[in-house]
């Protein structure tokens, strides 16, 4: 479940939108700003984050997230990826293993295909609360995604995003977003650092 949530919280800052059906011109304001700061994360200029996790108490993790194109990295105390657009490398630091994966395999994330957003499903609404634009997602009457609401939040002045809030079933799973870093990723972030886990297990998973 831990795993899962989080893969839903990303799931809405590296999608984009679009259009499908007639508009308010609020919602017509909330899916511009929704765009652009999909724009922020996943444009060519690749950006960083740090997040902080918590699902309803029970679980709370930090980390730090690198993009830029196809390219990935995320660190956090027990695991950690590093995707350069060939490989994608998952590493378990408890266990001491790392698993190889094509990029695009959904193997690599068994969570990830249980999972679907879909942009046109859902109504957008944007409010302004103190120094934050919020962004409320909540799902078409037809919808089939397993997400039924959510709330993105952005700062007021920079419009960077300064959290995440999806509803999944009856509780609600809160990401903080800090440190955001629009630009200047260089490349080689995203290089495995082989080194770094001498001893670890070694499992290619590429051909599965």
């Amino acid at each position: 479940m831990k795993r899962i949530l989080f893969t839903l919280i990303l799931a809405f800052l590296t999608t984009g939108l679009a259009e499908a059906r007639h508009i308010t011109p609020n919602e017509k304001q909330a899916r511009e700003m929704f765009n652009h700061a999909y724009a922020l994360v996943m444009g060519k200029q690749g950006c960083q984050l740090s997040y902080d996790v918590n699902i309803v108490g029970i679980y709370k993790t930090t980390g730090t997230i690198w993009y830029k194109g196809k390219k990935s990295k995320f660190i956090e105390s027990r695991y950690a990826s590093w995707n350069n657009g060939s490989i994608f490398y998952k590493v378990d630091k408890k266990k001491r293993t790392v698993e190889l994966y094509n990029p695009n395999s959904p193997k690599r994330d068994k969570y990830a295909s249980k999972f679907t957003f879909s942009p046109g499903s859902y109504e957008y609404h944007i409010s302004l609360e103190g120094g934050a634009y919020v962004i409320r997602m909540d799902a078409l009457k037809d919808a089939k995604s397993s997400i039924k609401h959510a709330k993105v939040y952005l700062d007021k002045q920079t419009r960077y995003p300064l959290g995440v809030k999806v509803k999944v079933a009856f509780f609600w799973t809160t990401v903080k977003i800090s440190h955001f870093k629009p630009g200047g990723i260089n490349d080689a972030v995203f290089e495995f650092p082989r080194s770094q886990f001498a001893g670890y297990k070694f499992t290619d998973k590429r051909n599965e």
